[in-house]
C-alpha cells in the first residue's frame, strides 16, 4: 500500500525540502499545513494572517509536491469551531473560508478540522454539551454549503478528547448535517478508545475521505506512532483494504528520524513488507 505523511512533521525545513524528503523516500500523498520555516502560516485550534498566502504563493507551494508526483490530500486547518465568543467563530469560519478557497483554486479535494476546543474545557462537559454541539452543527452546515460553492469536501476528524468521541457520534453528525460534503478524517487512534477497529468501518466507511496513521494506548490522552500503542494494526489495515482500499493513509505524530521507519512498519502491518 501506498503512504503519505502530514507536512507539519517537519518544520525544520522548507516548503521544498519536505517535498524532496518525501519524494526520495517513497511518500505518496501530503496533508499540506502550511507550517514550514519558509511557510509559517498553520495555528493548531486558532488562526493566522494568510492574506498574502492566498493565490501565487499557495499554488507555488501545492505545486512543489505535485512537481514531484506527491499527491495533496488536504489543506489543513483545525481551526476552533466551539468557540463562544460570536465575533471570534465568525472569523475562524471566515479563515476557514480562505482556506478552502485555496483549495477550490489548486483542485485540492479536502480541508481538515477537528471540532476545536476551548482550553481548560476539552471534550464533553455536561451543562454545555448540547450547546457545544448544536455550535459545531451549525458550523458545519454553514462549511459544507460553503463547500459545496467551492466544489471541495470538509474532512472531519473525531476524536475521544472531544465532543464527537465514537464512531457512531460520527455517523449521527454526518447525518444531522445532511451533506454529503462532510467527510471523515479517519484517525483510529482517536477513536479507539469508543470504538472498536471494527466499528470503525462498520459506521464510517462510505463517508471516509482519508486516514490520519497513528496509534494511541487506550487510556493516553496522547498519541503514538503506528505500533507503539493498542490498535490491532493486522485488522486495522485488512479491514482499510476491504472496505477503503486506495484511500489516502497519511502518517502522523513522526518526524524525519523515525518517519521512514514507522512507514515500514505499515507496510509489514498490511501484509506488503518494505
Amino acid at each position: 500500500m501506498d503512504v503519505g505523511v502530514v507536512s507539519r512533521s517537519f518544520p525544520q525545513l522548507t516548503n521544498v525540502e519536505i517535498a524532496d524528503f518525501m519524494a526520495k523516500n517513497g511518500f505518496k500523498w501530503v496533508e499540506l499545513c502550511f507550517a514550514s520555516i519558509d511557510a509559517n502560516y498553520w495555528r493548531y485550534n486558532g488562526r493566522s494572517d494568510i492574506s498574502d498566502l492566498i493565490g501565487d504563493k499557495a499554488a507555488k507551494l501545492i505545486s512543489d509536491y505535485r512537481s514531484k508526483d506527491i499527491k495533496v490530500t488536504a489543506i489543513g486547518v483545525f481551526t476552533n469551531l466551539l468557540e463562544p465568543d460570536e465575533r471570534e467563530l465568525e472569523e475562524n469560519l471566515l479563515y476557514f473560508e480562505k482556506h478552502m478557497q485555496i483549495a477550490s483554486q489548486n483542485k485540492v479535494p479536502f480541508v481538515s478540522t477537528e471540532s476545536g476546543f476551548i482550553e481548560g474545557r476539552r471534550g464533553i462537559l455536561a451543562d454545555s454539551y448540547e450547546e457545544d454541539f448544536n455550535r459545531l452543527l451549525d458550523c458545519l452546515k454553514w462549511l459544507t454549503k460553503k463547500a459545496t460553492e467551492y466544489d471541495i469536501n470538509i474532512a472531519f476528524e473525531p476524536c475521544v478528547l472531544d465532543i464527537v468521541p465514537s464512531a457512531k457520534r460520527m455517523l449521527d453528525l454526518i447525518n444531522q448535517v445532511g451533506s454529503d460534503r462532510l467527510k471523515v478524517l479517519l484517525d483510529p487512534a482517536n477513536l479507539i478508545a469508543n470504538s472498536s477497529e471494527k466499528d470503525m468501518f462498520k459506521y464510517l466507511a462510505p463517508h471516509i475521505g482519508y486516514f490520519h496513521g497513528k496509534d494511541r494506548k487506550v487510556n493516553d490522552a496522547y498519541g503514538k506512532v503506528v505500533g507503539d500503542g493498542d490498535i490491532d494494526w493486522n485488522l486495522f489495515l485488512r479491514l482499510y483494504k476491504e472496505y477503503t482500499n486506495g484511500k489516502p493513509f497519511i502518517l502522523e505524530y513522526v518526524n524525519i528520524d523515525n518517519v521512514c521507519e514507522i512507514r515500514d512498519r505499515v507496510l509489514e502491518y498490511s501484509g506488503g513488507g518494505k
